[in-house]
């Protein structure tokens, strides 16, 4: 097999995007064998595989498992395919009710969980102060701190700022987001981790749409599913924010200029992309 044929993703957790998968889904064509050593490295969801597994047959891509000898070019092989995604699927329900009758029992003797922190108390009080303050964006809070933009966000309460001197308007009722991450289910179980798994959500991710070539898809992702790198920030010049590409659309934005597929999805969604890139709240401004 060429290496350019071989594909890895380093990847953990219940993910239903994965950059270099997204990618082989992506060149595959009719007649063509996705190869794979395990069944979990394809998907880590009875949904995701059966979902794959029937968009490969509608594609005539064939699928073949190394370690449980499965091969959907003959009947028992997806026979075998149906069993083990099911079962698949079980193993992780179990594995995910023993990690929550875990944490619960940890919280009770007073104990957190979860990633520490890559910011310290000072350094969040700091973020926040520059961002309450309205004289840097988010990326250059993130420049300055040393630290990816998602994890300044994660840190981040993006209360609407309204100016010093402004008149007080009647309280509005806050509007509140979903917190179960549509990418992979994951629902904090904490008030602490479910402020951080807002303010994550609330950064898009685009990734290349494996059914239809030379498109977009968008995507939100919690800590859990967030893809790793690499990853490129499409920032407006006024404000900062943006979507962030993923694994190979991050590595095109890096050796050149933004590529048509990126160009029009920001079109549609209302940026200006010349002369200079402004996010649909600045566009005008943008255009002067």
């Amino acid at each position: 097999m060429a290496a350019e044929n071989i594909h890895i993703d380093h990847a953990g957790g219940a993910k239903a995007s994965r950059p270099q998968l997204d990618l082989v889904l992506q060149r595959l064509r009719g007649d063509d064998v996705l190869v794979i050593t395990r069944l979990d490295r394809l998907g880590r969801s009875m949904l995701h595989l059966i979902t794959l597994g029937a968009d490969l047959r509608e594609r005539g891509i064939g699928l073949k498992v190394l370690e449980q000898g499965i091969d959907t070019a003959t009947a028992e092989g997806r026979a075998m395919f149906g069993m083990l995604s099911v079962l698949a699927e079980f193993q992780r329900e179990l594995i995910v009710a023993n990690t929550r009758d875990g944490l619960a029992a940890a919280r009770a003797r007073g104990r957190k969980g979860g990633r520490p922190s890559k910011l310290s108390p000072d350094q969040i009080e700091l973020a926040q102060r520059l961002y309450d303050a309205g004289d840097h964006t988010v990326v250059q809070i993130a420049d300055m701190l040393k630290v990816p933009r998602t994890t300044v966000y994660g840190h981040l309460d993006k209360k609407a700022r309204r100016p010093p001197h402004a008149a007080p308007s009647e309280p509005t009722p806050p509007v509140r987001s979903s917190r179960i991450c549509p990418t992979c289910g994951h629902e904090p179980t904490t008030r602490a981790e479910a402020a951080h798994q807002r303010a994550d959500l609330a950064v898009t991710w685009l990734h290349p749409d494996p059914q239809h070539r030379g498109t977009l898809i968008s995507r939100h992702h919690c800590r859990h599913c967030e893809p790793g790198q690499p990853a490129f920030d499409i920032a407006c010049s006024i404000c900062g924010d943006g979507p962030i590409l993923a694994g190979a659309l991050a590595e095109e934005a890096r050796h050149c200029d933004l590529t048509k597929p990126v160009e029009r999805w920001l079109t549609a969604a209302g940026w200006t992309v010349a002369p200079g890139l402004s996010c649909p709240d600045h566009a005008s401004r943008g255009r002067r």
